[in-house]
């Protein structure tokens, strides 16, 4: 986290793609499970807080990674269907599946936006999606939605930690 929030500091203008490809890589099905982009994406917030760099532009790279990671997540779920939860990692998890059938069964649509905010559903509900039969516009409508919420507070949360964080070490006189 150190070397990213380093490195951005000194090439600010990375920034939106740095969180571009953090946020896709949250949003896609199998890849979400190897990088805790969540982590690292407060990171970036914690370190905007700084001033080193703007929030806008992260935010905006943010959405627009996530809009790619996880309409490409409902792809795969479309052009796949059922096969693709046989696949690893799925296939050893399949309480993980289940709870994205009963997120959909139970909130319809809305767990697309829903999945942004959940960590366990993150890496299934967009698949689950395609799988489904959702649309694609009607998939990307609500999908907008919870990326754009999601990327503003993931970081967001970050940065207000940072700005604790700086104003308690002000506060104690350090």
């Amino acid at each position: 986290m150190e070397q990213l929030t380093t490195f951005l500091a000194t090439h600010a203008g990375l920034a939106p793609f740095v969180a571009a490809a953090l946020a896709a890589a949250e949003t896609t099905a199998f890849l979400s499970v190897l990088i805790p982009s969540t982590a690292l994406l407060m990171a970036v917030g914690a370190a905007a807080s700084t001033g080193a760099f703007p929030l806008l532009p992260i935010w905006v790279g943010a959405v627009i990674g996530a809009m790619i990671g996880s309409s490409f997540s409902w792809w795969l779920g479309r052009r796949f269907g059922p096969a693709i939860l046989q696949m690893w990692p799925l296939r050893d998890q399949p309480d993980v599946t289940a709870r994205a059938q009963d997120a959909f069964l139970r909130w319809g649509v809305l767990a697309v936006p829903a999945g942004h905010f959940i960590g366990p559903l993150r890496a299934v509900v967009f698949l689950w999606a395609g799988l489904s039969g959702m649309g694609f516009w009607r998939f990307q409508a609500v999908n907008l939605a919870g990326a754009a919420l999601w990327a503003w507070a993931i970081p967001m949360t970050g940065e207000l930690g940072g700005s604790l964080v700086a104003w308690f070490w002000h506060f104690l006189g350090a």
